[in-house]
């Protein structure tokens, strides 16, 4: 009797097979049927994207990109768990890998990144920071204030806010003459690209320095600017004494409007870091934080490059054009250059951000 049972019982599985074999094709088809249409749609959209960027995507399109993504993402994990086809499973493996790569990978070279850095995204990280800069620009004037009122009430403090190595024969009691000598061209410009190479560092260093201190909410940071523009106005206090105060402004200004703002835009890059982290607001310390740090390092790569300009025009155009009004012209033509640049010049944010903020 058994041997008749376990026979039977064979029997049936062997008939059951076919039977399972066909409920599951089936519900593999209805499970692709349902969703093929935004699978198929998903696909077409990648297509466009791989061979002509965004450029060939609509904006309902690049809109429902995260969302289609996230679908057929949540498809292939379904299609794993309940073993659909191998068909279904290879075609949506496929799908997400491009997917993926175009949604959250490398989309772009160096050059497509700087030219996006420097046509909006500079500027516009420089503007979100304006808060900032102002607090900045406050702080770094009343430094150069209160280095003059040190050094008119007691000159002692010219040697404590100003380094030896850089006094240079610019030190109380020189003559008129002798402070006039620091200001004149070179008779050649042999060494100027050392000197050039020099001073890049050390504004770089300066600069670098402000903006990594702003992770002590900012106050190590303003000190710093406090520090740095008491030095300026000590050496403000000394050649207006001597009757130079326009010959000296006008010799600063070939590279100080550049380096200037520059230390600015990296001090404020710094306290930026800083304000957010003691006011995270609803965000916690480490989202405010890691939010205003990708900010704050736009901006940093920009100083660095302003670092490079101000360098170029301390070591060259300063130290070889004698007018004041020419050097005026060059001060003044870079300070409105970089005003313009990032307060006035605002071009439209590319499309690409839009759908890596939606994703």
């Amino acid at each position: 009797m058994k041997a008749p049972m376990l026979g039977s019982w064979f029997g049936r599985q062997e008939m059951a097979a076919p039977a399972d074999i066909e409920s599951a094709a089936l519900r593999s088809d209805r499970f692709r049927l349902e969703r093929e249409g935004d699978w198929r749609r998903l696909e077409d959209i990648i297509a466009r994207m791989e061979k002509g960027g965004l450029k060939r995507i609509d904006d309902d399109d690049l809109l429902a990109l995260p969302t289609l993504y996230r679908t057929a993402a949540s498809s292939l994990s379904v299609a794993r768990e309940t073993s659909l086809d191998l068909a279904t499973l290879s075609y949506l493996e496929s799908l997400i890998q491009r997917a993926w790569f175009q949604v959250y990978g490398p989309r772009k070279g160096f050059f497509a990144w700087l030219r996006e850095f420097l046509f909006g995204g500079w500027s516009r990280a420089v503007r979100e920071i304006w808060l900032d800069i102002c607090i900045a620009l406050f702080v770094m004037v009343a430094g150069a204030v209160v280095g003059w009122l040190l050094v008119v009430q007691d000159q002692d403090w010219y040697y404590r806010l100003v380094p030896a190595q850089m006094a240079g024969g610019r030190v109380p009691g020189a003559s008129r003459e002798e402070l006039l000598s620091t200001l004149q061209v070179e008779e050649s410009t042999g060494g100027l690209s050392a000197f050039a190479a020099y001073l890049f560092s050390n504004n770089a260093g300066v600069c670098i320095l402000a903006f990594a201190l702003g992770f002590a909410f900012g106050i190590p940071s303003l000190m710093l600017l406090i520090h740095n523009m008491a030095l300026l106005g000590a050496a403000l206090w000394l050649f207006n004494e001597a009757g130079l105060l326009v010959e000296f402004s006008a010799w600063l200004s070939v590279h100080g409007t550049t380096e200037l703002f520059g230390i600015l835009l990296a001090g404020a890059a710094g306290l930026h870091i800083g304000r957010s982290m003691a006011f995270p607001g609803d965000r916690s310390v480490l989202e405010a934080a890691s939010t205003s740090g990708r900010r704050s390092a736009v901006v940093m790569v920009g100083v660095v490059i302003m670092m490079i300009v101000a360098a170029l025009l301390e070591a060259f155009p300063r130290q070889l054009v004698a007018a004041s009004e020419s050097r005026f012209a060059i001060g003044g033509a870079f300070l409105t250059f970089w005003l313009a640049y990032f307060f006035l010049y605002k071009p439209r944010r590319l499309d690409h951000d839009t759908a890596e903020e939606a994703a």
